[in-house]
């Protein structure tokens, strides 16, 4: 994890998937829009024995600005709306800290009100209000 600029603790939300493809194809997208890119890293391990290269954990946001909280939530639903399989992807503030999972099931189907509550939800998840909270599934089914 990133230290604060003012030397603080850790600082910056984790977008973590359910394999480390997927968490590199979220980064890949996020990383479309121009504005992120700077608040965006990676977070990798190191590879297992006899592996090369290495494993990817999660995305780690580096701001917590209301217009990149803001941006980040319509970037991940728009990557969950793009993929064709059921995706789980969790939200929290740091490594040890309460997190929040997002299972999108047939997320194409969603109704414009059902949207944004997803969204309200993931931006809540960035902001971190010190809660642990756990949100249902989005099926529309």
């Amino acid at each position: 994890m990133a230290q604060r600029p003012d030397g603080g603790g850790d600082w910056g939300a984790l977008l973590a998937a359910d394999s480390p493809d997927e968490v590199r194809d979220l980064y890949a997208w996020l990383r479309r829009e121009p504005e992120l890119r700077a608040v965006l890293r990676l977070v990798e391990k190191p590879p297992p024995d006899g592996a090369l290269g290495p494993v990817a954990e999660a995305v780690q946001v580096l701001a917590d600005a209301p217009e990149v909280v803001a941006a980040v939530a319509s970037m991940v639903i728009a990557w969950l709306r793009y993929r064709r399989t059921d995706v789980k992807i969790t939200v929290k503030q740091r490594k040890d800290g309460p997190e929040v999972q997002v299972t999108a099931t047939g997320l194409r189907a969603l109704s414009p009100a059902q949207t944004l509550a997803l969204a309200r939800q993931i931006e809540s998840a960035l902001r971190d209000d010190r809660t642990s909270r756990r949100f249902p599934d989005v099926n529309p089914g």
